[in-house]
């Protein structure tokens, strides 16, 4: 029993929806369930808050997050490190802008 006991945290993949708290990012994780009866596959998204320190983490970044010891009343997972961009970029309401308003 001299070895060290090493707990496997959980790690997601999800994407931030939301990054407007200090230090606190909240990240969507979506998953496939498929139905007891129907066998039909479905996607269930869970959210989840992480400790993001250096705020370097913006809405639309895909991150991993680690589970971790209680950080506040919600926050149990730190991001990790970004993965990749999935930003949406929205376009102003602006009718002369827009290229499919050709008159």
């Amino acid at each position: 029993m001299s070895d060290k006991h090493t707990k496997k945290h959980k790690i997601f993949r999800g994407v931030v929806v939301s990054d407007k708290m200090q230090k606190t990012i909240v990240v969507r994780v979506d998953r496939i369930k498929e139905h007891p009866k129907y066998e039909r596959r479905y996607r269930v998204s869970k959210r989840y808050k992480a400790h993001d320190e250096k705020g370097e983490f913006r809405t639309g970044d895909i991150v991993l997050i680690e589970e971790v010891r209680p950080l506040s009343r919600d926050k149990r997972w730190r991001a990790v490190k970004k993965i990749g961009e999935n930003r949406t970029e929205v376009l102003e309401a602006n009718p002369k802008d827009d290229p499919s308003n050709s008159e």
